[in-house]
């Protein structure tokens, strides 16, 4: 992997003698290869598409792992606009419950290699946030022996697929594992008539987002209704992928260039594909911050890039969530939130 370094140049040299995260080399630029603005300096992910992917490194306090059975701290309430209210762990972790499990009295069935993808939430340090009723909270011995936490007599689990806070990816697998609503029922949206923070689609086994954390929300939370300026969501045909601050799905173009950076999206285009806005990398969530740059179009507009894609939004949305841009011309494409393409 090359390493760039930013160099000290001149105001009257800064236009054409710039050295930025996203492959341009020291030289002129033209409408075609406009350099990015700011980020210099940057080292782009390791991966395998060419221009480098990076890993989680957002909210995640595990790395982009789920935290297993790690103890749950104290819980809080995510809010999803399939979903509703949804229990989570400290870390913005949903909770799930087992249909085959039992709450009069307390069981749990998941045991072997269930209890390898479903990790049971130890009893241990647990406490409630504001939203939940600590009478609720409770504990059921497994059969080797350990302690787990219960709510409303149902036994608590983490869904290992779930790497991100907020991620409810563990939704109707099976037909038999639910979110976990704060007071131990189903999460069913029941309690958020007229929808909620998250804009995402969801179903069962693709999961929708837990959204942006409701009451007791973390730092990787945001205010009930207000998504944060750039954020993921789970469709359920194209796993997680990237939205803006409006819920408006993101998406990259086939004919543009990562490496250098450049924009192939011109004119007519534009009519139709909206570049995405810069954003204050400290309103992200579910994003690697340092994969965010800025793109300085020919035109004179900032545009939003991640791992050195371009970001565009479809004008063939019609609502939050909408993918109708994905697979449009062969050329354009949902985008994961390593700036790899949703497929």
């Amino acid at each position: 992997m090359r390493k760039w370094r930013n160099a000290s140049v001149a105001t009257t040299a800064a236009a054409i003698m710039l050295t930025t995260a996203c492959g341009a080399e020291s030289g002129p630029t033209d409408a075609t290869g406009v350099q990015p603005a700011g980020q210099a300096g940057v080292a782009p992910g390791k991966g395998n598409n060419g221009y480098g992917q990076g890993g989680y490194g957002g909210a995640a306090p595990q790395g982009g792992k789920s935290p297993g059975t790690q103890p749950a701290g104290q819980l809080m309430v995510g809010t999803s606009k399939k979903l509703g209210s949804v229990l989570t762990d400290s870390k913005g972790f949903t909770l799930y419950r087992f249909d085959k499990d039992s709450a009069e009295p307390p069981k749990s069935a998941c045991v072997g290699d269930c209890a390898t993808t479903w990790s049971p939430v130890p009893a241990a340090d647990v406490s409630s946030a504001a939203g939940i009723d600590s009478s609720l909270l409770g504990e059921v011995t497994r059969a080797d022996g350990t302690q787990q936490l219960t709510v409303a007599g149902w036994p608590m689990y983490r869904y290992a697929k779930d790497t991100k806070p907020w991620q409810v990816k563990g939704e109707g697998v099976g037909g038999t594992w639910s979110a976990s609503a704060p007071d131990g029922t189903k999460a069913s949206g029941a309690d958020e008539a007229g929808g909620g923070a998250d804009g995402s689609g969801g179903g069962g086994g693709g999961g929708a987002e837990a959204g942006t954390g409701g009451a007791g929300a973390g730092p990787g939370g945001a205010a009930a209704g207000k998504l944060p300026a750039l954020s993921t969501f789970n469709d359920p045909k194209l796993g997680e992928i990237l939205r803006d601050g409006k819920g408006r799905t993101l998406y990259r173009f086939d004919k543009d260039s990562a490496w250098p950076m450049k924009s192939n999206c011109t004119g007519a285009c534009l009519d139709t594909w909206k570049p995405a806005k810069p954003v204050d990398k400290a309103d992200v969530e579910g994003v690697d911050p340092e994969l965010l740059t800025t793109f300085t179009r020919p035109e004179g507009e900032d545009q939003l890039s991640i791992d050195c894609w371009l970001l565009y939004w479809y004008t063939g949305d019609e609502k939050p969530g909408d993918t109708n841009g994905q697979g449009v011309g062969e050329s354009w494409s949902a985008v994961s939130p390593d700036g790899e393409k949703a497929e």
